[in-house]
């Protein structure tokens, strides 16, 4: 006697990701008790692996549903190609995994109505996205093309390397941009430096300096992509980057890359194509991610900062503001700390700012702790 075959109910992208976006707590919950509780795996497969869950439980979180479209590869597609310097084939096993388990478990102990329609689904987007990155990212390559492209990046890195050497310091950030936009083929660069004081991110050299410069804020679960350490490359950053944002620098596909040295974030590069689309591999997004790391080791070197500092002067008075500048105190604040006027304090705060050439009072603490007088 045969039984016959059930069918479910059919469910769309647009449900799917509301079912996340409502019970996106407790999902998060399970994963991290999967993710954390289970022993067998090493402490660096588990951090890729929860980068893999956040970022993708976030993006689902995060999206507007109104303006996603029923075909969701082109999503999907977006999201695994943002984590090309993360992500290999174990951890996208443990994702997988976890991520499944995580949802099942939700599903169960809450008796979810659509239960049935909810795992099939989500069958069929990891049915896509095992498709997907063994097809973009694990198929084999030719062996000398493979060989071609590696001496090549070397001869990149090694024009960089030369162009940093004969370079004497942050005042030439701005050349070695455009020079970074020659080499690596990019038609611009931007750079975005970070404040860890308070924690925020600015612009600060790059073509069409107002929009530039424009571009600043705390760094928060809104704007994530500023708070990731590794390179990401979106094709699409919608969905990812505020829309008003992607008008303002007419951006398609856009690359970050952290310019990084011993642990210390600097701020982070941006590459794009002015409007136009276009692809980046794993090898690509590994060459901009050494662009970043040697721009990192050029902002921290000692000797510019001691020759710089050294012809600085500043009185006990000067000093002391300084440091709470760097705490983040207001001038109300500090003329009560110190017992002066707040029209005292503001002529402290502009000596500050001439004697480090700077425009604002976020300037005046980057440079002092770029010259290593704030530590």
């Amino acid at each position: 006697m045969t039984h016959p075959i059930q069918s479910f109910e059919e469910m769309t992208f647009q449900e799917f990701v509301l079912v996340i976006k409502v019970h996106h707590k407790q999902i998060e919950e399970n994963t991290n008790i999967y993710l954390y509780l289970e022993s067998s795996i090493s402490e660096e497969d588990r951090k890729k692996t929860a980068m893999l869950l956040n970022s993708f439980l976030h993006l689902l979180t995060r999206t507007n549903i109104e303006d996603l479209q029923d075909d969701y590869q082109n999503f999907l597609n977006t999201w695994l190609q943002s984590q090309l310097s993360i992500i290999d084939i174990k951890s996208f096993n443990l994702f997988q995994l976890i991520f499944e388990k995580s949802l099942i478990t939700f599903m169960i102990h809450q008796k979810h109505h659509r239960m049935n329609a909810v795992l099939m689904y989500v069958l069929s987007i990891f049915t896509y996205l095992i498709q997907l990155y063994y097809d973009k990212l694990v198929h084999p390559t030719n062996d000398n093309h493979s060989t071609n492209q590696q001496l090549s990046h070397l001869q990149l890195l090694d024009k960089l390397d030369k162009l940093l050497i004969y370079s004497s310091g942050y005042h030439d950030l701005a050349y070695i941009l455009k020079k970074c936009e020659e080499y690596f083929s990019y038609k611009r660069c931007v750079f975005y430096a970070y404040v860890p004081w308070s924690n925020e991110f600015y612009g600060v050299i790059g073509a069409e300096l107002p929009k530039v410069q424009s571009m600043k804020g705390h760094i928060t679960e809104q704007n994530s992509i500023f708070s990731s350490r590794k390179p990401i490359y979106l094709k699409n950053p919608k969905n990812y980057i505020k829309e008003e944002h992607i008008q303002l620098f007419n951006l398609s596909s856009v690359i970050f890359i952290p310019i990084i040295q011993q642990d210390q974030l600097f701020g982070w590069l941006t590459f794009d194509q002015l409007g136009e689309e276009f692809d980046c591999t794993k090898d690509e997004l590994a060459l901009l991610e050494q662009v970043g790391k040697r721009l990192g080791l050029f902002l921290s070197r000692k000797g510019e900062n001691v020759e710089q500092a050294s012809e600085l002067h500043f009185t006990e008075r000067e000093s002391m503001i300084l440091g709470l500048l760097a705490e983040g105190y207001d001038n109300k604040k500090i003329a009560g700390l110190l017992f002066l006027s707040e029209h005292t304090v503001r002529d402290y705060v502009s000596s500050l700012m001439t004697k480090l050439k700077a425009k604002n009072r976020t300037q005046v603490v980057a440079s002092a702790f770029r010259l290593g007088l704030l530590s």
